[in-house]
């Protein structure tokens, strides 16, 4: 089997911040780079869950919320991945930006009842809140 294209690259290299990954079908990749691979750093579940929730969520309250295709975790818990159209990376940069500084103003998890999410029971919002506001600052530094 091909290897898929993110295991095509070496993980020792990857730094933080936001990366174009690629486009395909008119849809562009970005990584969302939290932590520095294989670092021993890592986001932890129940933290990576609720960035998950607070970040779909105003992602998609955003005014580019058309623009925006999906949002998740990478499962190495290192960051996340965001799907988009339409957007360069100046707009996604700023969309981010303004995203972040939105979920840091959240009070309870959206989403978070039995009905809504498949595992309610483990989320983190202060947790969550600490890895947004050290991401946001890396994006600021961009």
């Amino acid at each position: 089997m091909d290897k898929i294209p993110s295991f095509s690259k070496n993980h020792d290299e990857l730094t933080t911040g936001l990366h174009f990954c690629n486009e395909l079908h008119g849809i562009s990749t970005w990584d969302l780079r939290f932590k520095k691979p294989n670092c021993g750093d890592y986001i932890s579940p129940a933290a990576l869950h609720t960035v998950e929730h607070l970040l779909a969520t105003a992602l998609r309250n955003s005014a580019k919320k058309d623009d925006i295709i999906y949002f998740g975790p990478m499962g190495c818990r290192t960051g996340f991945y965001l799907l988009t159209v339409n957007l360069g990376y100046p707009q996604v940069l700023a969309l981010l930006k303004e995203c972040f500084a939105v979920a840091l103003n959240f009070d309870e998890v959206p989403g978070n009842k039995r009905e809504e999410c498949g595992n309610y029971l483990e989320h983190d919002l202060e947790g969550a809140k600490r890895e947004c506001e050290k991401y946001l600052e890396i994006l600021e530094s961009l």
